[in-house]
């Protein structure tokens, strides 16, 4: 069903998505290397020095009040603006990693510049950034082109990519001693989330040290009013555990978000993995920050846990 990529998700959405994708294509089979992806975002969407970069990602988090939460957490959603417009919406979520024991994180986002048919994962050794080096588990990268229907390594896909590194500072800080799994969706339709999400249920066995990640954005240049209405569609779905319905609302225009794909993908995970409901920690759009009710872009964060 490659529909789901091909049709917006709202005009809007569609047109922004793709706007940036490069007109190139891609192939496989590319070997996995020793090498390090340097940061793309210092000093742009995130402070470029570790003291900065620091005293911003703690000034976040600690602004964040968020409640003890029943049940086990299995994912978080969150947004992957730069962290001045974002960073607020998002340290929601990782407040409730600090003092957690994840020791692998699965980062799951779109791809906004590089066209591809189906998922990427990424077999670099590691990711940097000026809070230090956040290692790559190539090992269960290498499982998923192993075990899953179109999963490859694409290094053009992952070069440029944000929705992922802006996800590192904040992750350098809560947790010690972590592994990422980072990938890509190239394709959003239906077949691509329910062949990922079988592949990383497969894969992952259930593992209690795993963390899933669904990094997105929501609606795209509304004015503010607008905005809200089509996010609190998207918001409704997720915190109904409704993968289903979202989709069905996505297609039809009634809410938008960039990465659709891993939100879907990751509540078809976390389903599987036993978890039965949502908790949505916050939201905000741009105009919130900026001041700008105009054009403005909306964030989320939520957790995603098993048993009340």
């Amino acid at each position: 069903m490659y529909e789901y990529f091909s049709r917006p998700f709202g005009l809007v959405t569609f047109v922004l998505c793709t706007l940036c994708l490069l007109p190139y294509r891609v192939s496989g089979g590319e070997e996995s290397r020793k090498d390090v992806r340097t940061s793309i975002l210092a000093g742009t969407w995130y402070p470029g020095t570790q003291d900065a970069l620091s005293k911003s990602v703690h000034g976040y988090l600690s602004k964040a009040r968020v409640h003890s939460l029943d049940g086990t957490l299995k994912a978080i959603i969150v947004p992957h603006a730069g962290h001045r417009y974002s960073g607020g919406v998002a340290a929601y979520a990782y407040r409730l990693l600090q003092g957690s024991r994840f020791t692998r994180v699965v980062l799951i986002g779109p791809s906004h510049r590089v066209a591809f048919r189906g998922v990427s994962v990424n077999l670099q050794s590691a990711y940097n950034t000026p809070l230090g080096m956040v290692p790559v588990d190539q090992e269960t990268g290498r499982k998923l082109l192993d075990t899953g229907p179109n999963i490859r390594w694409l290094r053009k896909a992952h070069a440029r990519e944000h929705s992922l590194e802006i996800q590192l500072p904040f992750l350098q800080t809560v947790l010690h001693d972590f592994q990422i799994v980072p990938i890509v969706m190239g394709e959003q339709d239906i077949k691509t989330c329910s062949d990922l999400a079988d592949t990383l249920i497969q894969v992952l066995d259930n593992s209690q040290d795993t963390l899933l990640l669904a990094s997105t954005d929501l609606s795209h240049f509304h004015n503010y009013n607008q905005a809200k209405d089509l996010d609190l569609k998207f918001i409704e779905h997720v915190q109904r555990f409704n993968p289903e319905g979202l989709l069905k609302d996505l297609l039809s225009g009634k809410c938008e978000a960039c990465g659709a794909g891993p939100v879907i993908t990751t509540l078809l995970i976390a389903r599987k993995l036993g978890a039965d409901h949502a908790v949505i920690l916050k939201y905000a759009n741009s105009g919130d920050v900026t001041g700008d009710h105009s054009r403005v872009v909306g964030y989320m964060s939520a957790a995603l846990l098993t048993g009340k």
